[in-house]
């Protein structure tokens, strides 16, 4: 087997000669292939500890001593001939496998170590981020420790060990740390002698390397051909781009607890990624419920049919998880991205709930972010979560939260162009790799969502002047309406926020809806109507009736001004009717009564009232 060579080893082997001491940060908590067993050229996963150790045996290290703020100070590995050394070397007196050390202690143990001359041996400083509780307000005691190490660091020398001789190099000091800046930022930048290393997440090649070591602990993977085992690894790898390889041990866990085979490793990257094993995605039910969507949909949606069959093909091409498929990798992508365009009110909102009932049976699978409350950059902390350090950096992200709470859900930005750029930047990662992490470090993957995002953006276009006039109005076709709008999207990504590379992730998912026609608008009106009378008959028993002349002359005033679309329709159809309606029932003694008759709209002095006939 082929391994990898890892990098931040390579780096250690290329400065001992010249550093004495390293700042270690990143995956310090993942795990690392190994080729122990050079004869059969096998590899295995070790942590941290294990892999240093045995950089340091290659290099004729005999000792390696790990101190922590908890455990104080122990020899890795705990092995008598290592105790034994420590203690000679050292002084070194281990109760229960550790011995207790103040700053102090410790500071003189790392000069002895550096000074040693005899064999060669490493000290390793673990959570070393929490050595001091603020490094920029170090304690006394704080403060001398560390500015004992810089002078250790600057004061030790590259040494040949009287005992196996050898080149000449440092008794390296390594401070383990979440993230460099855990120590006082002077300690680094003044000391020449200090480096610093960083851990980053597995590449492509190490993670399909551990997916080979791990392969074998699927079930069936022994018993496959050899195609299949090879489009498993391609599989196993490209699903868990961004993950440790931690992770992938863990994954493997989970499949065998959960009995998954070599071709359900989809659903076991899935299930470790969401913390979801069941998928509704690949429920046969949906494709029966897709399948006679439309009209569910246009029950809803109406007037909005070329809208409707585009969102239904990119649903179905979801389904059969053919989204990105002519691209080499699809990675962990969303399972579906729609940008829903044209006027207010004409049914944006309402089909991306549609579709969350269609495909989770349940609107609360429904998240919403109005974009317009993302206008200024400060406020992305309050998206996406603030950095550690911050105010209410551990609340985590709104959106983060969000998704991590309910994976399989549609997520809807509405107003996009409202948001800030910097912010639409980070939609960037979304789209192409399927993930965000907040500023608590914490992950939310987006592969099992339907992303939408709706913008009013083409209705209205800025002339020279900045003066503000109609792009396209109603009464134009469905084909000038969309294809000017398509060009005002685009002219405003790639000119206005000069962002064609977002354009370029949405690709041709834009839907453009169409104004609403007067005759969409009267099915619109009576739908209003219906809810109306139904609310008064589940509220106050009362069913409504209305002769046709009195529903035609409502219907007149609700429908009269259609540039707010659906939305103005039902506040027209509340002005006119509902609130006089109230006003009226609100007098009334209504004890006994079953059926509510409305005779005539009247208008004086620009209030409007009914007539009304209660029985």
């Amino acid at each position: 087997m082929n391994v990898p060579d890892i990098r931040w080893l390579q780096d250690l082997q290329r400065l001992l000669p010249i550093r004495s001491q390293y700042v270690v940060s990143g995956s310090i908590r993942d795990s690392f292939l190994l080729p122990l067993d050079a004869a059969s050229g096998s590899a295995t996963l070790v942590p941290f500890n294990r892999a240093l150790w045995e950089f340091l045996k290659n290099q004729d290290y005999s000792l390696l001593l790990a101190y922590d703020p908890v455990d104080g100070l122990r020899v890795y590995p705990d092995e008598a001939a290592q105790r034994d050394l420590a203690a000679r070397l050292f002084d070194v007196k281990l109760a229960d496998g550790c011995q207790q050390m103040s700053l102090e202690s410790l500071s003189k143990l790392m000069k002895k170590i550096s000074a040693e001359r005899e064999v060669r041996c490493a000290l390793m400083l673990d959570f070393a981020s929490r050595i001091s509780r603020k490094p920029e307000q170090l304690s006394e005691a704080e403060h001398r420790f560390f500015v004992a190490a810089e002078k250790i660091s600057l004061n030790a020398s590259a040494i040949v060990p009287r005992q196996n001789g050898g080149p000449p190099l440092y008794n390296p000091i390594l401070w383990l740390v979440n993230r460099a800046q855990d120590l006082p930022s002077w300690f680094t930048l003044d000391s020449e002698r200090i480096a610093t290393l960083h851990i980053g997440k597995p590449d492509f090649e190490m993670r399909q390397a551990a997916a080979q070591q791990l392969a074998p602990l699927f079930a069936g993977f022994a018993d496959a051909q050899a195609d299949v085992r090879t489009q498993f690894v391609k599989a196993f790898t490209e699903g868990t781009d961004g993950m440790s390889l931690s992770a992938l041990a863990d994954i493997t866990e989970l499949a065998d607890r959960q009995k998954l085979a070599i071709s359900d490793i989809d659903d076991a990257v899935r299930c470790y990624k969401v913390g979801v094993l069941d998928n509704p995605w690949r429920k046969e039910y949906l494709r029966d419920k897709i399948r006679d969507a439309e009209n569910f949909i246009e029950d809803r949606v109406k007037g909005q049919r070329p809208a409707v069959i585009k969102t239904l093909d990119i649903l179905k091409r979801s389904v059969m998880s053919l989204t990105g498929a002519q691209t080499r990798s699809v990675g962990s992508r969303p399972r579906g991205v729609l940008f829903f365009a044209g006027p207010t009110g004409v049914g944006k909102t309402e089909l991306a709930k549609t579709l969350t009932k269609l495909v989770f049976g349940d609107e609360a699978a429904y998240s919403r972010f109005d974009m317009s409350e993302f206008a200024e950059e400060h406020t992305s902390a309050r998206l996406l979560g603030a950095q550690l350090g911050f105010i209410d950096s551990e609340a985590g992200g709104e959106l983060t939260n969000a998704v991590r709470q309910k994976p399989f859900s549609v997520v809807l930005f509405d107003e996009i162009e409202k948001a800030h750029p910097r912010i639409l930047d980070k939609f960037l990662q979304i789209l192409e790799d399927g993930r965000l992490t907040d500023g608590r470090g914490d992950t939310a993957y987006f592969s099992e969502t339907i992303l939408i995002f709706t913008s009013n953006l083409g209705i209205y276009v800025e002339d020279n002047h900045g003066q503000r006039h109609e792009n396209v109005k109603p009464g134009d076709s469905y084909e000038t309406v969309e294809f000017k709008v398509r060009a005002a999207i685009g002219n405003y990504f790639k000119f206005n926020l000069s962002r064609p590379e977002l354009l370029n992730r949405i690709g041709d998912n834009i839907v453009v809806f169409d104004f609403i026609s007067a005759e969409v608008a009267a099915k619109i009106f009576d739908g209003m109507l219906r809810n109306v009378a139904r609310r008064l008959q589940e509220e106050l028993k009362l069913q409504l009736a209305m002769p046709a002349t009195v529903r035609d002359d409502l219907l007149a005033r609700c429908i009269r001004d259609l540039s707010n679309g659906g939305r103005g329709i039902g506040n027209q159809l509340e002005s006119n009717f509902i609130n006089p309606l109230s006003r009226a029932l609100f007098e009334q003694e209504l004890t006994g009564k079953q059926r509510l008759t409305v005779t005539a709209i009247t208008e004086a002095d620009k209030v409007i009232s009914l007539n009304l006939q209660l029985a």
